[in-house]
């Protein structure tokens, strides 16, 4: 599709500077601008790169002041780089626009699709199945009996929905993702070995929810695994059984969570960091990557870092010391060889 300035400008409540009539057809990085395509430019770090660029169409902050001559029309808006993410949604949304049922597909006849909806060849769709307006399942899709879909939901090629589980609106599930999965209950017999516990559970994934590539979310014992509204999980990350994680928190690549921990909102948890399981982390905790929670955090708001971890402020003192511990176990080498050569 093609776009003028003006169209735009329109679009993002934006002053144009050059040419209204200035066309284009995609988008490109700016250092990598050419003829027809549009782009923005948020970071100082890039600012360069807007005197040489060849796109066609820069958006730009409402206060940046060019210091020569710009030869692309600039957008001038309150922020570059949220309006050029609302364009990439909207991009995003006319290029995923698809509509209607492939074959081969299964739609069982007890399911009910909303209007404007898309199923995706081979994907499957069991008994029961409840799924909203405008969603979107792709190919190779498992949707088991019970499922409930909230509207504008999009779930990517291979991602499978257990039975009984409820996904919200506008909710976002990647390729190869599991929801509803057997949580990890075993319980250990007279015999030394080890007897399954029946998951009876499901997941609930609130509105706003994104879950990224092969990330797993496993089912309830009883009861459910809890993603609360807003709630984004990254690539690759582990989310046991009975769990339950707070509005607007988000969880980078690699990280397990294990069964029955509470999280609260707005948490921000870096990559590969593991959480014990049947402990409660307090609304705000920061966790840097690759930290291991053994304990509950009850303090809103806390930072933490290392395995275990603990305090920030405290971990980079310590560390401090540890890198010096070398440099420290030979002075001490020194001084008990001086007091030995002095007795």
């Amino acid at each position: 599709m093609e776009f003028t300035a003006q169209q735009i400008s329109d679009l993002l409540g934006g002053i144009i500077e050059g040419d209204p009539a200035s066309k284009v057809n995609r988008l490109s990085k700016i250092e990598e601008g050419e003829p027809g395509s549009l782009t923005f430019l948020a970071n100082p770090k890039y600012t360069a790169f807007i005197y040489d660029t060849l796109a066609s169409i820069v958006i730009v902050d409402r206060d940046f002041q060019p210091e020569k001559k710009v030869a692309a029309t600039m957008v001038r808006v309150e922020s570059a780089y949220a309006a050029f993410a609302k364009l990439l949604d909207l991009y995003n949304q006319i290029r995923r626009d698809k509509k209607g049922v492939e074959q081969p597909s299964f739609i069982a006849t007890s399911a009910k699709l909303g209007d404007n909806c898309y199923v995706g060849a081979f994907a499957y769709i069991g008994e029961n199945v409840r799924i909203g307006n405008h969603v979107k399942i792709y190919p190779h899709v498992y949707v088991g009996d019970n499922v409930i879909i909230g509207d504008n939901t999009t779930l990517f090629p291979g991602a499978k929905i257990y039975s009984d589980c409820v996904v919200g609106k506008d909710c976002t599930i990647h390729a190869g993702v599991i929801i509803g999965a057997d949580g990890f209950g075993f319980a250990p017999n007279s015999e030394n070995n080890y007897q399954k516990v029946a998951q009876i559970g499901n997941v609930i994934l609130y509105d706003h929810v994104e879950v990224g590539a092969n990330s797993t979310i496993d089912r309830a014992t009883l009861g459910s695994t809890i993603i609360h509204k807003g709630v984004k999980l990254d690539n690759l990350i582990q989310v046991a059984h009975n769990v339950e994680i707070g509005e607007n928190t988000v969880v980078a690549a690699q990280t397990g969570i294990a069964g029955s921990t509470k999280i609260g909102r707005d948490c921000m948890i870096g990559g590969q960091v593991g959480i014990v399981g049947h402990i409660t982390i307090a609304d705000g905790v920061k966790i840097a990557a690759q930290s291991g929670i053994g304990t509950s955090i009850l303090q809103s708001g806390e930072i933490l870092q290392g395995s275990p971890a603990f305090n920030i402020s405290d971990y980079k003192r310590s560390y401090v010391v540890f890198r010096k511990l070398p440099a420290i176990e030979k002075r001490i080498q020194e001084v008990e060889k001086k007091s030995r050569d002095e007795d």
